[in-house]
């Protein structure tokens, strides 16, 4: 680094991945110069001012290693839908009388303050529900507004059903979201993030916008060319919002991927990478056959069996066909990983032929289940590459103390 001709090396400064400059003493004088293969990638202004506008300060070091696949994706999909939305409101607009001479303000005002109620009626119901059905559902809406004027005796019962489906997709989206910010921000700039994330969706609004503003003229009185475009839109904003979810490598364990990799480990010995376990995640509802899951319930009714052999903040038994899951207050992170590990291993017990034939009864299967994660948990919880100090697991709030022993 440091030549006769450059004087005595001093220091290096990096912006981020972008820039690097070493500084030199020569002759009582500071100098600097830029590292090899920068003097031709001078600053660019108006490449500056976009990255600064749209891309989070300090990318890409800043965000996760998937930040930018997702991001085109979900641009995709956004685009995508925001032409299938104009679609719609064109044909809500026709619905409510906008054209027609018959028509009054106060039934179309009527009308859309109907849509609008049952929206947020819909927001309060449906604040549990998420993932890919929400997107199909909002898809689904937007097909029920464009052929809500071909009946319009149902017109308000149609366009209303439409708000509430587009009012589940509002609030699983923001749900999202935020769990997707949180796993972007690699420093802790979730404000960032999400303001540059407006600023992406404003941008891909506004382009969606003047390719409306040509397609319109097109449609107008077309149903067949409205719908053929429809369905083309919306099979790309399905597309992409697949690829999106699929480009995700969360790092953290939700049930899904912690029964993915720990039964991976039970059966190899081998503990699956993030990649490698979101890459099996089931995008779409698991359809397999399994004994349910409840984390965070109420105290089991046998609780000297369920405090035998286990000194940890936390309970398992079987009730009603389901393995439960009591949490203790003091239970940690690690507890609660542990929990569920167990969990998983006595639903698939319950779930094999094996145990079709055995003697012993759940208690026995929960027993011997604590007895190997006793041996097997130290080693399972080193995972490389998984952030074990926090988890998406869905916990209920139930939180129970008990004594350690039972007379």
């Amino acid at each position: 680094m440091d030549t006769e001709s450059d004087g005595v090396y001093l220091a290096t400064e990096r912006y981020g991945s972008a820039q690097s400059w070493s500084y030199f003493s020569k002759d009582g004088l500071m100098h600097r110069r830029p590292h090899r293969g920068q003097e031709e990638a001078k600053e660019n202004t108006i490449i500056g001012v976009f990255k600064s506008v749209f891309l989070p300060q300090g990318y890409p070091e800043s965000v996760s290693g998937d930040y930018l696949h997702y991001q085109f994706w979900d641009t995709v999909q956004a685009f995508s839908s925001s032409l299938s939305g104009t679609l719609a409101t064109q044909a809500s607009l026709k619905g409510v009388g906008v054209g027609n001479q018959e028509a009054t303000v106060a039934a179309a005002t009527v009308t859309w303050l109907l849509k609008d109620g049952t929206g947020m009626l819909g927001r309060i119901l449906f604040a549990w529900q998420k993932g890919l059905f929400a997107d199909v559902l909002n898809d689904i809406a937007m097909f029920m507004e464009i052929l809500a004027p071909f009946f319009p005796a149902f017109f308000t019962l149609i366009v209303c059903t439409a708000g509430v489906f587009k009012s589940i997709v509002g609030v699983a989206g923001g749900a999202t979201r935020a769990a997707l910010t949180v796993h972007q921000a690699r420093r802790d700039n979730m404000a960032d993030i999400s303001a540059k994330d407006g600023s992406q969706e404003t941008l891909v609004n506004l382009a969606g916008l003047l390719l409306s503003l040509i397609l319109i003229p097109l449609v107008t009185d077309n149903p067949v060319l409205t719908l053929s475009l429809f369905f083309l839109f919306t099979a790309l904003h399905l597309f992409a919002n697949y690829k999106a979810v699929r480009s995700v490598v969360m790092e953290t364990f939700n049930e899904a991927r912690l029964s993915i990799v720990f039964q991976h480990f039970l059966r190899d010995g081998q503990i699956l990478s993030p990649i490698e376990a979101n890459q099996r995640e089931p995008v779409f509802m698991d359809f397999r056959k399994t004994v349910p899951i409840r984390l965070g319930v109420r105290l089991p009714e046998d609780l000297n069996m369920a405090l035998t052999k286990n000194k940890m903040p936390y309970l398992l038994g079987v009730k009603n066909g389901c393995v439960c899951v009591c949490l203790g207050p003091e239970a940690s992170v690690k507890d609660e990983i542990r929990a569920m590990c167990l969990a998983v291993r006595l639903s698939s017990m319950l779930m094999s032929k094996a145990s079709s034939e055995r003697q012993q009864s759940h208690w026995d299967l929960v027993h011997d289940s604590h007895e190997l994660m006793d041996s097997m948990f130290d080693s399972f919880l080193k995972a490389a590459g998984w952030d074990t100090k926090r988890t998406l697991l869905d916990w209920d709030e139930w939180r129970v103390e008990w004594k350690s022993k039972i007379n």
